[in-house]
């Protein structure tokens, strides 16, 4: 489907502050992964949440399947920067709290938070409590987590951003297999160019509340740790990077 998430001529301003989002366009694809990147402050977090019906806009519509966006969907994951477990839950309880929130968790749905525990690797760590976990794990957690409502389309804040470098790369290779292999569709906020280029169908640029028109990321899937070493990845990296540089964004 081409136009599965739509935003149409979004726009939002703060009180007594420019506007954050200024008449974006976007149309992701069902199964399409589209990074958004941009410094710090450039509108990027505001327009994800429009995008998620955490936020109404004040112009434009959002649209999900043709249907308007007003609040989160049932449909809907999310993953935020900081992986907001409860401490005192242990691992499975932490994965199955959006379900538990809203009906009695049921036996199939303890056997699908281990079998998401095991694909992220955490099989072994089911019983322990979260504040026991390093940074990795948890946001391993975390989308297990969002994942288990199995959602139509993920948000991601810049999720990864506070783990080093092994273990930033090795999560994003993992949580790449299983979008793919669920269809997820993800929206996926980042500062960071290298996992823009690596995750992304596709990228774009904002700057001061504008959008880009979306770069392609032509790189075969499924993709590889070796793939961040190749002239063709990082030929995109400095192209974004040099669009950055220039400010070069233009509606789309």
């Amino acid at each position: 489907m081409p136009n599965f998430l739509q935003l149409l001529g979004v726009s939002y301003a703060y009180p007594e502050r420019s506007a954050a989002v200024s008449a974006v366009n976007l149309q992701m694809a069902a199964g399409e992964i589209h990074c958004l990147i941009g410094r710090s402050g450039c509108g990027k977090t505001t327009l994800l949440k429009l995008a998620a019906g955490l936020l109404s806009p004040q112009h434009g519509q959002v649209l999900l399947n043709k249907r308007a966006v007003t609040a989160p969907l049932p449909e809907m994951g999310f993953v935020f920067q900081a992986p907001t477990l409860l401490d005192w839950l242990n691992v499975r309880d932490n994965v199955l709290l959006p379900l538990s929130l809203h009906r009695a968790v049921t036996p199939d749905d303890h056997r699908q938070a281990e079998q998401w525990l095991e694909r992220l690797g955490l099989a072994n760590v089911s019983q322990v409590k979260a504040d026991k976990l390093s940074g990795g794990q948890q946001s391993r957690v975390a989308i297990a987590r969002a994942l288990i409502t199995r959602p139509s389309v993920l948000f991601m804040d810049e999720p990864f951003a506070a783990l080093d470098a092994i273990t930033r790369d090795e999560l994003q290779h993992d949580f790449l297999k299983l979008c793919q292999a669920e269809g997820t569709t993800v929206l996926f906020v980042t500062h960071d160019i290298g996992e823009a280029v690596y995750l992304g169908d596709r990228v774009s640029l904002m700057q001061d509340g504008a959008m880009s028109k979306p770069l392609a990321i032509d790189l075969p899937r499924p993709r590889s740790a070796t793939l961040r070493y190749a002239a063709p990845f990082n030929a995109l990296c400095a192209q974004l990077r040099q669009a950055m540089d220039e400010g070069t964004t233009h509606a789309a």
